[in-house]
Order: C-alpha cells, then sequence, then structure tokens
C-alpha cells in the first residue's frame, strides 16, 4: 500500500494518472459539414441524393473494414528479397495482403472507374473526387497508385482508346477487383527531377515487330509493384544517336511482368528508405530491355504525359485537404475528451483558437480543390467553355502548390494539439504527418510549379489572368449587399488589384516572384470561393465566419513584396551572399 492512506497499489495509481481516451471520430462522410452543403448546393437533387447515399455508405465501411488495413499496411510495409537461398536472381518486392485487399476495394469501390463511366456526367469527376479525399487517410498509401493510375487512363484517353491500349484501358477503369490493374509513372532518372528534357537517358531501340526495347535507369518508381506502367524515353535511330531535349522524348507504355509472372527485362536495385510513405514500394530500376510500345506521336512525350501530370497533382490536391481534415477531426474529438488544468480541452478558448484557425484553411483548401474537380468534370464532358479551360490549366499548378504546403503546416499544428502523444508511433498520428510531408515534392515542387504558373500566363498571353480576375469578381457580385461579408469582399477586391498590377512587372523580376505571386493567386481564388458559399441563402454563420477569417490574413503577399523591393536585382544578390556567407564560394562585395 503507498503512503498518506490512498488505498491503491501505486502501480495502479501510475497507470490511471496515465491513461488517455483514443480520440474516435465517427463517419468521415457525415461528420463532414463543408463537404455535406458543398454537395448539397452543387449537384443537382437527383444526383445528390444518389451520391450521398453512397458516400455515407463508403464511411462506413472505411470505419469498419478499411481502417484494420491501413494500419495493417503501415505495420507490414514492402520487403525487397533479391536473391532466393541458392543464388537465383528473383527481384520480389513483396507487399502484405491488406495492400492487395486496398487494390480489390479499390476496384469495388470504382475509385479509378467513377471518373470514366461518367454515370452523373460532368458531376462524376466530384463524385470521384469526394471518395478519394474520404479513402486518402484510410487508404495505407494506396491512393498513390489510384493517383497514376487515373492519370494512365487519362492519358489513354486523351490519345485515342484503341487497339492494344483499348485492352490496357478496360483493366484500369474496370470495378472487377480480379481484372483490375494499377499503373506507374516511371519518369524521374538520376540526372533529373522536374527537369525531365534534360535529365532523361532512357534509350528506346526498335524491334522488327515494331515493339521498342527500353535500356536506361529509374532512379525513383512508385508503387513499383504495379501491373503497368508509363515512361519516358530517347528513340535512338540506326545509328544510335538521340535528339537531346523535350523533343527528343516519346512515351511509352509497357507491362511490368510478362504472362509467366516474370519481371518484363526489368532488374530492381534497391526499394527507397522513405521519410514516410512507406507503405508503398518505390525502388530503384534497371530497364534492361524492357519490351515497351510507343503511345506518343514521336517527341511529343512531354505533352502526352502533361495529361497524367495534371490527374496526379489534383490527386495530391485531395490528399493533402484529406489530411488537414483528418488531423483536425482527430483534434477535435480528442479536445471532448482531454482534460488538462480541471477542464476538457475544449473549454480553453486558446485551443479552440489554434484548432479554430487550421479549420478555416482547411475550408479555403477544400473548396479551392472541389473548384479544380469541377472544372476537370467540364472539360472531359465537353461542357468547358473557353474560359473554363484557361482556368483550370492556371488553377492545377497553383492548387498543388498551395495545398501541399498547407497541409504540412496543418498537420504539424494540429499534431502538437495532442502535447506528448502527438509524437508517439502507436498513435498513428506520426504517419500521417510523415505521410503528408511529401506532397509539397510530389508532382513538382514549389517553385517547379510557381514556375509553370508564370509559363500559363506567357502562354496565353495574359487570358489565363484575365479569366481569373474576372472569376473572382463575378465570385464577389455574388455577395452584393451582404453586409457581413462586405469587408471580406473589400479586401479580396485590393488584393485582385496588387497582384493584377505585379503581373505587368518584367520577366525577371515574376521569375524572382513566382512563388509568392502563385501564393497569393490560391488566397484570393480561396477567399472569392469562401465568399461565394458564404453568401448562400442557407449560409451558416460558420460559413461566414470562415470567410471573413480567410480574407483577414495577407492576401497578396506578392504585392507587398513588391511594395518592399524584395524583388529588385540588389536583393537577389543580397540573397545568394545570405546563402552563402561564409562559404568557400562567397563572393559578394557590396
Amino acid at each position: 500500500q503507498a503512503s498518506g492512506g490512498l488505498g491503491m497499489p501505486r502501480a495502479r495509481r501510475e497507470a490511471e494518472r496515465l491513461l488517455h481516451e483514443e480520440p474516435m471520430p465517427g463517419n468521415p462522410y457525415t461528420e463532414d459539414a463543408l463537404l455535406r452543403s458543398y454537395l448539397k448546393r452543387h449537384l443537382p437533387a437527383e444526383i445528390q441524393e444518389e451520391v450521398s447515399q453512397d458516400l455515407e455508405k463508403f464511411g462506413n465501411r472505411l470505419l469498419t473494414e478499411i481502417q484494420p488495413l491501413a494500419w495493417e499496411c503501415a505495420s507490414n510495409p514492402p520487403v525487397f528479397r533479391q536473391y532466393d537461398a541458392w543464388g537465383q536472381r528473383l527481384d520480389h518486392i513483396i507487399t502484405c495482403s491488406a495492400w492487395k485487399r486496398m487494390k480489390e476495394i479499390s476496384a469495388e469501390e470504382g475509385l479509378v472507374a467513377e471518373a470514366y463511366e461518367r454515370r452523373y456526367s460532368n458531376w462524376s469527376r466530384v463524385h470521384q473526387a469526394i471518395k478519394l479525399y474520404l479513402f486518402s487517410y484510410f487508404s495505407g498509401g494506396f491512393n498513390c497508385p489510384l493517383a497514376m493510375t487515373d492519370g494512365a487512363a487519362k492519358v489513354i484517353e486523351s490519345l485515342g482508346i484503341s487497339g492494344s491500349l483499348k485492352h490496357a484501358f478496360d483493366h484500369l477503369t474496370t470495378r472487377d477487383p480480379k481484372k483490375f490493374w494499377t499503373s506507374g509513372q516511371w519518369m524521374t532518372e538520376r540526372r533529373g527531377g522536374s527537369d525531365v528534357a534534360d535529365g532523361t537517358e532512357t534509350l528506346a531501340i526498335k524491334q522488327p515487330d515494331g515493339t521498342y526495347h527500353l535500356h536506361g535507369f529509374k532512379w525513383f518508381t512508385s508503387a513499383a509493384d504495379s501491373d503497368v506502367t508509363l515512361t519516358l524515353a530517347r528513340k535512338a535511330d540506326a545509328q544510335g544517336r538521340v535528339k537531346q531535349g523535350s523533343g527528343g522524348l516519346s512515351l511509352f507504355f509497357l507491362k511490368v511482368q510478362d504472362e509467366d509472372g516474370r519481371l518484363n527485362n526489368i532488374k530492381v536495385q534497391r526499394l527507397k528508405d522513405k521519410l514516410g510513405t512507406r507503405q508503398m514500394a518505390t525502388a530503384e530500376l534497371w530497364l534492361d530491355g524492357a519490351k515497351a510500345e510507343l503511345i506518343s506521336a514521336e517527341g511529343r512525350g512531354v505533352a502526352s504525359i502533361s495529361h497524367m501530370l495534371n490527374i496526379t497533382r489534383i490527386h495530391n490536391t485531395i490528399g493533402a485537404v484529406a489530411a488537414m481534415r483528418r488531423m483536425i477531426s482527430l483534434s477535435r474529438e480528442y479536445a471532448l475528451r482531454r482534460v488538462a488544468f480541471g477542464k476538457l480541452l475544449k473549454d480553453h478558448p486558446l485551443h479552440m483558437q489554434t484548432i479554430a484557425r487550421m479549420e478555416v484553411q482547411t475550408r479555403g483548401a477544400f473548396l479551392l480543390a472541389m473548384e479544380v474537380v469541377r472544372l476537370l468534370g467540364l472539360v472531359e464532358t465537353n461542357m468547358a467553355s473557353e474560359q473554363d479551360k484557361l482556368l483550370l490549366r492556371l488553377l492545377v499548378p497553383v492548387a498543388k502548390l498551395y495545398t501541399g504546403k498547407q497541409a504540412a503546416a496543418v498537420v504539424v499544428e494540429a499534431m502538437e494539439s495532442f502535447g506528448g502523444q502527438g509524437y508517439m508511433e502507436d498513435t498513428g498520428l506520426p504517419v500521417i504527418v510523415r505521410d503528408t510531408l511529401v506532397l509539397p515534392i510530389w508532382e513538382g515542387t514549389t517553385n517547379i510549379l510557381s514556375l509553370d504558373v508564370l509559363r500559363s500566363l506567357s502562354k496565353s498571353q495574359g487570358q489565363v489572368l484575365a479569366v481569373f480576375i474576372s472569376t473572382v469578381q463575378r465570385k464577389l457580385d455574388s455577395a452584393s449587399g451582404i453586409e457581413k461579408l462586405g469587408a471580406a469582399v473589400k479586401l479580396v477586391r485590393e488584393a485582385v488589384r496588387l497582384v493584377q498590377s505585379a503581373s505587368s512587372r518584367g520577366a525577371a523580376t515574376m521569375e524572382i516572384a513566382a512563388r509568392d505571386f502563385s501564393y497569393s493567386l490560391a488566397r484570393i481564388y480561396a477567399g472569392a470561393l469562401l465568399i461565394e458559399h458564404a453568401a448562400q441563402p442557407d449560409s451558416s454563420s460558420t460559413d461566414v465566419s470562415a470567410a471573413q477569417r480567410w480574407c483577414n490574413q495577407e492576401l497578396c503577399p506578392v504585392g507587398t513584396e513588391l511594395k518592399n523591393g524584395s524583388y529588385d536585382a540588389q536583393e537577389a544578390f543580397l540573397d545568394s551572399c545570405l546563402v552563402y556567407d561564409g562559404s568557400p564560394v562567397a563572393h559578394c562585395k557590396l
């Protein structure tokens, strides 16, 4: 017995003192108020009812069947077995049974098929995106191969579904688990990440039967256990010469294994030892005569695979929003259970303020993601105007780069809301954080995509920005006369004026300003979407508050930095001086 008359063994007292209640959010669809209100406002009534029933059913399946599989995937990452006991080379990538079951469930739920069946016309993409949004956290990392599979299907559709590609397309978009294929996206080589034009060394040598044998080394191949893949290579002529630059790249389709289950003249060098997404096999691969089919026009590989990049960037955006939503769901649930300083966390105003700020960021990101998906649905069903197409071209990189950075910040902040428990591996929270941190890197880093934003402006000769501004103004007009939104509308209009002024600067200035310029576009557009959402007759006080709070942040950082002279030549020179101060390469003389 312990001293002091407490009347219980010391060991039991300490166990009681360390007891924390696990946060247990419910159905992720029914508990997401913004998601449900978005669908109610945008989908036609008959579609909305049917989709809502499917999503609620899927939400229940996520909790009962799929979540345990996600834990199993996290606990049993892929294993690489290069040789057997007798020294024979195998190059087997062994995945757990839960990973294989995730593939079957993905087919059953139509997580790729839904977008191509088009049961709900232009709203099919929204339905698919919401299912992916709900699935992302529970997927055990399987959302990544789904992104590439969707992208591969999109490329095939854009090229024309015929011949052998028809067979592949049917497998990529089926709901039959026994027939469903996943696809890889083998682009990154040793010399380049996003710089595929100068970094791609893989050679394609034509064979007498019209196929090609590929020779090269792929540095990053996500979901290396996929059934098929798309990859870039340089077609060699009879003398072995190739054309350099992007004009020398063509797009090829290949099966990873032959009919007997042997690798298609592919050797696995090793699995990557990653910070996160450990549930998924990412490998270094040697292509040693891999049999492939040329599917693009010669020299049009980059243009052809751009359709895949658009889709995977949209998936990246959906995953970013999903990570934020899940961490907030866990945080707010924990605040209902955890007692600190004599009261529940939910009764501490500062704690509630912190979660509320994350909620505002997540709401803006969600509406931005859904806007991109809505536009994609219009384009795919030939219902889009030229303005819609221009806007989609701009918003894909803007949404991807901004939500990736948002998600990284929000999940770390949310982890802190659990105190020390947030840092414990067996809570599962560090897995979410690690897996989220890749999102600013996957499918183009923030700076790479910021420069892509500038390309979209220059190639359209300013039309993209004009459409962006007119669309924002139209959304703001929907709040005309609503007093509670008046200040927010004014702030967005001023930010639009500043970003329009910034866009007139020279190319050298805009290159340095590209990141801040892209952030400004994201914040302005998300602000307009939040205002439009809050201006609806059935909006709630939380809708209005979210719009107000979003617009009270700095909406146009590029305007502020221009005013401060942050992008002039002298400041750019000082950037290098600051970075290399004290380094042997320092060469600054002011």
